[in-house]
């Protein structure tokens, strides 16, 4: 996007950085495109140096950011330690960066929702001490929730004050991530997988957030494999999954039991290893079954993807009182394809520009949990 209108302030070198790193490029890189010298946009990203108004505009429309994005307040990065990145020593330090700051970019979006609205108070219960499967049953039992399958489970982490936002299909290869920032919780999801590994997914990102608080990093083989457990254990509570009757179960009435839960075919098959109702022969009978039928590889016949009830009530309300997302795009001073990249996939349709405006209010946002 190229802003031609007239530059009003001066450059802010954390935006510039931040914005070069939302579009995945190096220094030499931006440099180039701009026709700057690495070391004339070190300066300016270090602030020695402040470039003339026809550079920072040409700055801007290489980063696909107006020009009034490069000028706003200061903002501070999220520390890479902060965040529940997956086979973390597998991604590219370019990989990694985009994904922080497609990160920071939704934190100015929840900045600017929370600022209109009143959200649910974030209550995830920080249990860093307990494995996986117990603090799987501390939650349920502090969200009220028993042993039953979970219905949306989106909107039950929205409602316990979680905020969720889409993972940009250009940060696809980090996959889903979570991270706490000023005491609330987020997790950005990959909108793009099936349904059920959309829920476990999210699960395993509450598992990040309730077993790896600020004295334990949130990512690694071991973080990895107990936010798994913590997930599978949370979705397919054992006392539910033994009152099911699938001791010795072979893929079909796997691939039955499988809707219960909203889990995947693999995901169930690997639980009932775990709680003793498979044997490691069963078990791979059954993955190799599984497999042979597709569910390896995808879900055949599986469900839709879950949606944010909170980010299509918030919508829903700006519309009703005039404010359309490209007001939202505006006062982010981002652009709609850049705001978009950020629900998609959570709410029921793209967003889209408009040219509504109008009375600003403070309103009460209920989320519920159906």
């Amino acid at each position: 996007m190229t802003d031609t209108a007239t530059v009003d302030g001066t450059l802010t070198p954390s935006r510039l950085t931040l914005a070069r790193k939302r579009r995945g490029l190096t220094l030499v890189q931006l440099a180039a495109a701009v026709g700057l010298s690495a070391r004339s946009l070190s300066a300016y990203e270090n602030g020695r140096q402040e470039p003339g108004p026809d550079t920072l505009r040409r700055l801007a429309a290489a980063v696909d950011m107006p020009v009034g994005f490069l000028t706003a307040g200061d903002v501070d990065e999220i520390p890479v330690d902060a965040i529940s990145f997956r086979a973390l020593s597998k991604l590219t330090a370019g990989q990694r960066d985009t994904a922080r700051a497609a990160a920071r970019i939704a934190l100015l979006l929840a900045g600017w929702i929370e600022h209109r609205f009143h959200l649910p108070e974030p209550d995830v219960p920080s249990l860093p001490t307990l494995d996986p499967e117990t603090a799987s049953e501390v939650v349920r039992a502090r969200w009220g929730l028993g042993v039953a399958p979970l219905g949306n489970l989106l909107r039950l982490l929205e409602a316990h004050g979680i905020r969720v936002f889409s993972l940009a299909a250009d940060c696809a290869a980090v996959d889903a991530f979570s991270f706490g920032w000023h005491r609330t919780p987020y997790v950005l999801l990959n909108t793009t997988k099936s349904g059920e590994r959309g829920r476990f997914d999210a699960a395993h990102e509450l598992g990040h957030l309730v077993l790896h608080g600020e004295h334990r990093l949130p990512h690694g083989p071991d973080a990895e494999q107990d936010a798994n457990r913590f997930a599978a254990a949370f979705l397919m509570p054992r006392a539910s999954v033994l009152a099911h009757g699938l001791a010795g179960a072979t893929s079909d009435r796997i691939v039955a039991a499988k809707k219960t839960w909203g889990v995947s075919a693999m995901a169930v098959t690997h639980r009932l290893l775990e709680v003793g109702l498979l044997t490691e022969w069963g078990y791979r009978t059954a993955c190799v079954d599984l497999s042979r039928l597709g569910f390896r590889s995808g879900e055949p016949g599986g469900i839709g993807r879950e949606t944010s009830h909170l980010l299509h009530t918030v919508f829903q309300n700006l519309r009703a009182e005039g404010i359309g997302p490209s007001q939202v795009a505006r006062d982010l001073r981002i652009t709609i394809s850049e705001l978009n990249r950020h629900v998609f996939g959570l709410i029921p349709t793209a967003i889209t520009g408009d040219s509504a405006s109008g009375p600003r209010r403070r309103a009460q946002l209920t989320v519920v949990t159906g």
